[in-house]
């Protein structure tokens, strides 16, 4: 009995620690899915077209008859839907569709002999299609599986020609052949397209890819994703890492990001942490540092410079004209603080100040520790989502005694300068190109607006189409190693009539 309540105590621990909190979240509500709709559509009605089917042959008395080289001529898919279905599913579902086809006929009747095409239509085409949304062992959102279910209601053949009255009489067997065969190619082709089509535009997402030469992110799914009747949400890792330490796991501990809102095609959400974990993968990597030294160092900066240390200076003689070196190293991971009312940077560093006398060892100045805080304003621009930094508050302190802190203040505002105008846009140019979001190549995003809130950030956008998926399909297609269903390529038509 004790055992069992301490399970009970313990479940809700559990049940936290097993759920990882994203560093990313990406809604796609219902207005996004009627976006994905036309140009599934479309896609649908190219892959349909493709369909091919067997030659049919039969015998009835004397009448010997083959209908061979089926073609579809023209697709109305007009009352077709795309919707959510919980908690994991895609539902495609066509309605009263029509489809019309071409065929070759050759017919013997005792000594003659017929050939010529026919021109058919299938009527009321219902196609129930479930796409099964998972996410795969690399962390990829893919379609694991599919269940169709294709059916025609009626299908109409108009015959002509020297036989046309001997067509008409056959015409109940070459129909029912034609219906069936017809109807059951629909759900394979439709396979082929979602598992292996389909599939090759969503390995387009970004899931681990590099950033820039120092760091790299981790985009993999956290688990499979959520559906419901209006909303499609995935959880993304959204952790970056150093290039040297790419099996690295940095901890979230941050809030995770909640999305609430359905009027925008999309939404993607950022928590403390993606940001948190940029920062310290270029913390990892080394390269949170910056250097001036001599003719980079502003002139009036250096001047001050050696105003201040004028005694110290005076005393390392013949030293007075050696170059000033300034060295300003991140002293800790910058930390990111996301509030409604705005998102900033925390940053400690600390500044040597050497000369640096030709042929003779550096002579330090100076170290003085520095606190400043950048606001960041954060935007996304096509993919890519970006961060302008601006220095906002700035303290300089020694470490030493309060009284060389005090010597320093004449500082505080000349260097505040320097990083305004020298420090800051060299860390703005390394964060212009941005980091990618992970949505499929050929999809973009348009109207993008940012909201902060407690703990994260939300961009909520719609959706357009820069590629159609045929584009990217055929620029992605895998080369086939095997056929993916069984081939129903048709024979080639016989020319001899006894052959029939």
């Amino acid at each position: 009995m004790a055992a069992g309540s301490c399970l009970l105590l313990l479940l809700p621990w559990l049940v936290t620690a097993t759920h990882s909190p994203p560093g990313c979240k990406i809604r796609i509500t219902s207005k996004g899915l009627d976006l994905v709709k036309q140009e599934g559509l479309r896609f649908v009605e190219q892959e349909l077209q493709n369909i091919t089917v067997s030659d049919l042959h039969g015998k009835e008395g004397q009448f010997h008859y083959n209908i061979s080289q089926v073609k579809v001529m023209d697709l109305q898919l007009a009352f077709s839907d795309l919707y959510f279905q919980p908690q994991q599913h895609l539902v495609f579902n066509i309605n009263n569709a029509s489809i019309s086809l071409r065929f070759r006929r050759q017919l013997l009747y005792w000594f003659f002999y017929d050939i010529g095409s026919i021109n058919a239509s299938a009527d009321g085409v219902h196609i129930y299609t479930v796409l099964q949304l998972a996410k795969d062992e690399s962390g990829r959102l893919k379609i694991s599986n599919i269940t169709c279910n294709a059916s025609i209601a009626r299908m109409h053949a108009g015959f002509s020609g020297t036989l046309r009255k001997v067509y008409e009489f056959l015409s109940t067997f070459i129909v029912t052949g034609m219906r069936f065969l017809l109807s059951q190619q629909i759900c394979p082709s439709l396979e082929h397209a979602s598992l292996v089509l389909l599939n090759s535009v969503l390995d387009t997402v970004p899931v681990r890819n590099y950033v820039d030469e120092h760091i790299g992110i981790d985009y993999s799914l956290l688990r499979d994703p959520a559906v419901s009747m209006d909303t499609l949400d995935l959880d993304f890792k959204g952790m970056f890492f150093p290039h040297a330490r790419e099996n690295q796991e940095l901890e979230n501990h941050a809030v995770e990001p909640v999305i609430k809102e359905t009027e925008r095609m999309v939404y993607v959400a950022f928590s403390e942490y993606f940001f948190d974990s940029a920062m310290h993968a270029y913390f990892q990597a080394g390269v949170l540092a910056i250097e001036l030294q001599g003719e980079k160092v502003p002139k009036d900066l250096e001047v001050l410079l050696r105003a201040t240390f004028f005694g110290t200076i005076f005393m390392l003689s013949p030293a007075v004209d050696a170059p000033l070196r300034l060295v300003l190293q991140v002293s800790a991971p910058p930390r990111c603080i996301i509030k409604p009312s705005g998102t900033s940077i925390s940053v400690s560093a600390f500044l040597n100040i050497s000369l640096v006398p030709p042929g003779r060892p550096a002579v330090q100045l100076s170290s003085m520790a520095m606190e400043t805080k950048l606001s960041a304003k954060v935007f996304l621009q096509g993919k890519a989502l970006r961060v302008q930094l601006d220095l906002r508050r700035f303290r300089i302190y020694s470490n030493q005694s309060a009284l060389e802190s005090l010597a320093l203040f004449s500082l505080q505002a000349p260097l505040k300068t320097l990083l305004q105008l020298t420090i800051m846009p060299i860390i703005n140019e390394r964060t212009k190109k941005g980091v990618q979001i992970p949505l499929p190549e050929g999809m973009d995003f348009t109207k993008e607006v940012v909201t902060n809130h407690a703990g994260f950030l939300t961009v909520g956008a719609d959706l357009y189409f820069s590629k159609g998926l045929r584009e990217v399909i055929e620029k992605y297609r895998p080369v086939p190693t095997a056929p993916a269903y069984p081939s129903s390529r048709p024979a080639e038509p016989s020319v001899d009539p006894h052959q029939l």
